[in-house]
């Protein structure tokens, strides 16, 4: 009887995330029926318009949040397991202000040494995973030798405020231009992926989602305390690392091609939890994939409607699953 409930859900989330997909690639200031966006997808016979807005326009970001969403929700999960702390995020170990500190040296700082952006190669979306993946490394090395993961914890969030001194001191300094620049990157955007950035941010979210399917085993036994999945015979540095990679190229690449979005890596986990009402992380992984996916092409929807910020979509909707978690937990 479970199983079957499991099935059922599995396959409403999927034929969910299709149809929100569809209508997200139809809903915008030009309105395309749903059957028109299939009939597109297809490659059947359609209207020339309708076609140049879904592939030219609309397709990438559809794309982008259908990514986005499922990365932040499996990576949410993943650091609420490891930490063992419901209000964990994916932006816990400071993957964020490492993205952030990449992004406003690049916005912010270079301006100030009299260059422009324009004459770098790394691009805004190259320096925010590079920013991302110096907090890995430097987290890497300091759980080689640090048992206690909520040490690695507070030591995340420290350096996350340092970071954000040094962010303030870039802001402080900067013109008014750069200022705006950087203050629209922190709201999140899903449509500033180009078609070169796309094969890029698929090939990063499916190897982020790889690992953490090679890492269900270990988030099982994780759950009771890292000392019991010691005993259990895991490799408890090797299982941190591949979640801090995982992590990384989940939450990582999303917040550096997309801006930080915030809750859905806070929210969905739970949200999954009692959906499907189950622990286990075989079907917690690929229900968040699922659910993240669906929820942030649902707040991308809404944010066209009403020509909102994404984060601001996301905060309002996360908001009050955080407060519910946090009165139902006490």
């Amino acid at each position: 009887m479970r199983k079957s409930r499991t099935l059922i859900l599995f396959l409403f989330l999927i034929l969910l995330t299709l149809f929100l997909f569809l209508l997200d690639l139809g809903v915008g200031s030009v309105g395309i029926p749903i059957k028109e966006v299939a009939n597109t997808i297809l490659g059947k016979p359609t209207s020339e318009l309708h076609r140049q807005i879904i592939w030219d326009i609309r397709f990438n970001k559809a794309i982008t949040a259908l990514l986005a969403g499922g990365a932040l929700s499996v990576s949410g999960l993943q650091m609420q397991t490891l930490f063992r702390n419901p209000l964990a995020g994916p932006y816990v170990l400071g993957i964020s202000s490492g993205a952030g500190l990449g992004v406003a040296i690049f916005i912010l700082g270079i301006p100030l040494l009299g260059l422009s952006g324009n004459s770098f190669t790394l691009g805004l979306a190259g320096a925010a995973w590079l920013g991302a993946a110096v907090i890995l490394v430097f987290l890497g090395l300091l759980s080689q030798r640090i048992k206690d993961i909520m040490v690695i914890l507070i030591l995340g969030m420290m350096f996350s405020s340092g970071v954000s001194a040094v962010v303030q001191i870039l802001q402080y300094l900067s013109r008014d231009e750069a200022l705006k620049s950087y203050v629209i990157w922190t709201m999140g955007s899903l449509g500033e992926v180009t078609n070169n950035q796309i094969p890029i941010l698929v090939v990063a979210v499916l190897a982020g989602f790889f690992l953490a399917i090679l890492s269900i085993k270990p988030l099982n036994q994780m759950i009771l305390g890292e000392e019991y999945a010691v005993s259990m015979g895991m490799n408890i540095k090797f299982t941190r690392s591949i979640l801090f990679v995982s992590t990384t190229l989940l939450a990582g690449t999303v917040t550096a091609f997309c801006g930080p979005i915030g809750f859905i890596g806070l929210a969905m986990p739970h949200v999954t939890r009692m959906f499907f009402d189950n622990s286990d992380n075989q079907i917690l992984v690929p229900a968040n994939i699922l659910s993240g996916a669906a929820i942030l092409i649902l707040c991308d929807i809404i944010s066209k409607i009403w020509t909102l910020p994404i984060n601001a979509v996301t905060s309002l909707l996360g908001i009050p699953v955080i407060i519910f978690l946090v009165l139902k937990n006490r």
